[in-house]
């Protein structure tokens, strides 16, 4: 470690940091603080020239949200076909249980389908990715084409093909907005 033969306060922030009291909140009188970074640190350089998730966050990102979300509507439309298939002569409680059974069932069953698209989806992408070294629009629509492909592999290869296409167009518009939302809305 250097010693730097520095006059300055070192109370007084340096440029790029903030200063931290972790006893803020119980009101005490100290003088210890800290100098936090404001921007993230990287331990290699290669890291802060990429803007980007990891492929474990990407993986995780994608199986995560596409989980929940499906879940989420499975469970709504769970949720309004026990509605319908309420009999009058059931009461109170066989109504809220077969509301439970049902929206819980979909809700797994949905989640479940559509958490496995996300997950080839985000193993793609990060494949593609690692191999091009690019993260632009056409790894996303790539990405998209193979995860319709490999969701519907198993029924034909005409199948395949019109679901890569539809899974090609969907990741292409999704990353579209995104861009058009980031650029227009200044998010």
């Amino acid at each position: 470690m250097s010693f730097s033969n520095n006059h300055s306060d070192p109370n007084q922030p340096k440029q790029g940091t903030r200063l931290y009291n972790p006893y803020q909140d119980l009101h005490l009188p100290s003088q210890t603080l800290y100098h936090l970074p404001t921007s993230p640190e990287y331990l290699f350089t290669e890291e802060s020239i990429h803007q980007r998730r990891s492929w474990g966050e990407n993986l995780t990102f994608y199986t995560g949200s596409a989980y929940l979300s499906s879940s989420i509507a499975g469970g709504a439309a769970g949720f309004f076909s026990a509605f319908r298939s309420f009999e009058p002569t059931d009461t109170l409680k066989l109504k809220v249980n077969r509301i439970l059974n049902s929206s819980g069932h979909s809700g797994r069953v949905w989640g479940n389908r559509v958490g496995i698209v996300g997950l080839i989806y985000a193993g793609l992408e990060s494949g593609i990715v690692a191999i091009t070294d690019r993260d632009d629009v056409w790894s996303s629509v790539a990405a998209g084409l193979g995860t319709g492909a490999v969701c519907r592999a198993a029924r034909g290869v005409r199948s395949a093909a019109v679901a890569g296409a539809l899974g090609g167009l969907a990741a292409g518009s999704v990353v579209a907005g995104k861009q058009a939302l980031k650029k227009y809305a200044m998010i």
